[in-house]
């Protein structure tokens, strides 16, 4: 056998181990499902239950108590957990109960402005979900006869183990009327006007 035969014997030899040294391909990775995104509908106020008012005082001290029979509410979800608060009040329907006059007067120009300003708002900022139960300050922004200002829902702390469920969401906000151009009747009526919302939501959460 020649030195040429001795090599390419050699070589033969050589090519099965190198095959055999070589790595098996990388497994498949396994396929995983689509994720799935969980979008909740928002909680919307039960209006049959739920109350929304304001109190404003007179230079003499007696309270005066209104009320809006007419009124609507929800609470959106967030994809992080918090929870944004949206109100909107009718004032064309706005009273006080026994009162036809003053009833007239706050729906009238110098106070609400019905007729050219129907609907007050009040949008929230994000905010955690814990303060309904311990109480707490919800900042926001008012809408009232065309002009916005921010504002703050300060939320009693909860009287029961679910809140809007089992007992009121109480929550007050107290505005300078004179900042939203109500700003006659300084010498009969304070400048500060409270308004108090006593929420209950429409359904249990399913568990």
């Amino acid at each position: 056998m020649n030195a040429w035969q001795r090599g390419l014997l050699l070589g033969l030899a050589v090519v099965p181990g190198a095959l055999a040294a070589q790595p098996a391909p990388p497994a498949a990775l396994p396929v995983l499902p689509p994720v799935q995104v969980v979008h909740r509908a928002p909680l919307v106020l039960d209006t049959q239950r739920s109350r929304l008012g304001f109190e404003v005082r007179s230079r003499l001290g007696q309270r005066i108590e209104g009320s809006f029979p007419h009124f609507e509410g929800r609470i959106e979800v967030l994809s992080d957990g918090r929870h944004q608060v949206h109100l909107k009040m009718y004032t064309r329907s706005v009273e006080i109960p026994g009162k036809p006059r003053y009833t007239g007067w706050m729906r009238g120009e110098e106070f609400f402005d019905a007729a050219r300003h129907p609907v007050v708002e009040f949008d929230s900022l994000p905010y955690d979900p814990a303060r309904v139960d311990h109480g707490g300050d919800i900042e926001g922004r008012l809408m009232l006869r065309g002009v916005s200002h921010p504002e703050t829902l300060r939320v009693e702390k909860a009287e029961c183990a679910r809140p809007g469920y089992d007992c009121d969401v109480v929550s007050r906000g107290t505005v300078l009327r004179g900042r939203y151009g109500m700003d006659n009747w300084q010498l009969a009526l304070s400048d500060r006007v409270t308004f108090v919302l006593r929420a209950r939501l429409s359904e249990a959460p399913k568990p």
